[in-house]
């Protein structure tokens, strides 16, 4: 493990996000915020600064990142990212307490969309357009973007993207890695762009349709309006639960269903993502019929995209739907986006693989001598992808249920006043990148009212379930840093 890698790597990251702060400078400049555009500068600066101190004092160890490196830089390279990504808040006065801005800038990099804002619509332009950058820069992942356009990372490129990609494995395009980082990108950009025009032949402002835009396709969540899109037309909507289903799917096989539409149905995977969103509205839908049918269809499959993909927009008020209903939204917390997209939470893939695992399990009971391989679809999943999703599986529950009982001892000690649900909806939304929660940290409340120590705790979860547990768990294994 060499700390001079490590350093170069973590500050270009870290240089990065200062050169990305420029983008709200331009914004705020455009709209005569000129104080906030001075203090932007001021911390993009500050950034660019440390960045660049760092990855000088680290050039000269230009060797092969390791596997092991790969892991530290990438939870390491996220802690700091969200450290440096506080400063435009902090800087402009947007938020003045450093939790609720760690809070918020670890929401908007993990695609979380939880926040602490209780109205956005009262913040500067430039401000907003930097809370909703965050989620854009962090959908597809900040290390993959580096690998994509930053010579230097071009060596140790694949150690980076299996510690970062979201799923199992990183799903390869080309040989090169690099070329694989590039082709998602533009994927990426295109549908942002896309949906960006879309949204502006409706009844958004061009600001308005670009933030959504990057807020949707990075299944982030982060609105302009405190009502989320309750706030905008049902053409808006429409528009957004298309490119929310897209953002859950993968990347990757958009990218090849260009050439091959077929492929999508081929998938198992997709097959079971759009199964899992149709069953679940038609269940929501039933189980809250009234008034116009076109409006309570749109309101369900909206709000069940919104969840699955873990994108966390709101036009429905899910926290008073019957108990039944609001059982099934904190289930669907869990399933999140396919292997490969900006979605967070489980995945549908490990989801299918446990159920199939199980049912072969169930076979090898009746008849202990006979072979039964887990399929997915058509495909037998190796031995070493079954343990590795039930290892997953396991992991993550343990992150849940001791991350309940954390919040509940620190809800207990500060005299919150949060009840169970409250604190279990809160972890599963955060480690599941999802956004609001139940009760008190419903689609219609915030996150203002947690004291600094639940939202610290929420914020590395956050962290946690967007790097996929291991990246950050390893961070406080000897293992990794032994010699």
């Amino acid at each position: 493990m060499s700390i001079r890698r490590l350093l170069r790597v973590i500050g270009a990251v870290v240089a990065a996000i200062g050169v990305a702060m420029l983008l709200p400078v331009v914004v705020a400049l455009i709209y005569q915020e000129f104080g906030d555009a001075w203090q932007l500068a001021l911390a993009a600066a500050t950034t660019v600064g440390f960045g660049g101190w760092a990855w000088q004092f680290g050039r000269s160890d230009t060797a092969q990142l390791t596997a092991r490196e790969g892991f530290a830089i990438v939870g390491l390279s996220w802690i700091a990212m969200t450290f440096f990504g506080t400063l435009p808040y902090l800087f402009s006065g947007a938020i003045t307490d450093f939790s609720d801005a760690f809070f918020e800038t670890a929401a908007g990099f993990s695609t979380t969309g939880a926040s602490i804002v209780p109205d956005p619509g009262e913040l500067a332009k430039g401000i907003l357009l930097w809370r909703a950058f965050t989620q854009w820069i962090g959908g597809m992942g900040i290390i993959v973007l580096s690998i994509a356009i930053l010579p230097l990372l071009g060596v140790g490129g694949v150690e980076l993207a299996r510690a970062e990609s979201p799923g199992p494995t990183p799903d390869r395009l080309t040989p090169r890695f690099r070329e694989t980082a590039k082709r998602l990108w533009l994927v990426y950009a295109a549908f942002t762009a896309i949906e960006a025009m879309l949204l502006w032949l409706g009844d958004m402002t061009l600001f308005e349709a670009i933030a959504h835009s990057f807020t949707t396709m990075s299944t982030g969540g982060f609105s302009t309006d405190g009502q989320s899109m309750a706030a905008f037309s049902p053409y808006s909507q429409w528009v957004v639960i298309v490119f929310m289903f897209i953002a859950g799917a993968s990347f990757a096989l958009h990218f090849r269903s260009i050439a091959r539409p077929k492929d999508y149905l081929r998938n198992a995977e997709f097959r079971l993502y759009g199964g899992i969103i149709i069953v679940a509205t038609i269940v929501a839908a039933i189980g809250t019929w009234s008034g116009a049918m076109i409006d309570i269809l749109r309101d369900s499959l909206f709000t069940i995209t919104s969840l699955v993909t873990t994108t966390g927009y709101g036009t429905a008020d899910f926290g008073v739907w019957p108990a039944a209903l609001q059982i099934m939204v904190l289930g669907l917390m869990f399933v999140g986006g396919m292997a490969g997209s900006t979605g967070g939470s489980m995945k549908p893939y490990r989801l299918g693989v446990l159920y199939q695992a199980s049912k072969a399990d169930l076979r090898r009971v009746i008849h202990p001598k006979g072979v039964f391989p887990v399929r997915l679809g058509r495909d037998v999943v190796p031995d070493h992808i079954v343990e590795s999703v039930q290892s997953f599986f396991l992991l993550y529950m343990f992150i849940f249920m001791t991350g309940t009982l954390a919040f509940g001892i620190i809800n207990d000690v500060a005299g919150a006043g949060f009840d169970l649900v409250t604190s279990a909806s809160a972890v599963a939304s955060s480690v599941g990148n999802v956004g609001p929660g139940l009760a008190a940290v419903g689609p219609t409340s915030n996150y203002a009212l947690v004291p600094d120590a639940g939202k610290w705790l929420l914020s590395f979860l956050m962290i946690v379930g967007r790097l996929e547990i291991f990246p950050v768990i390893l961070l406080f294994t000897r293992e990794l840093w032994r010699r």
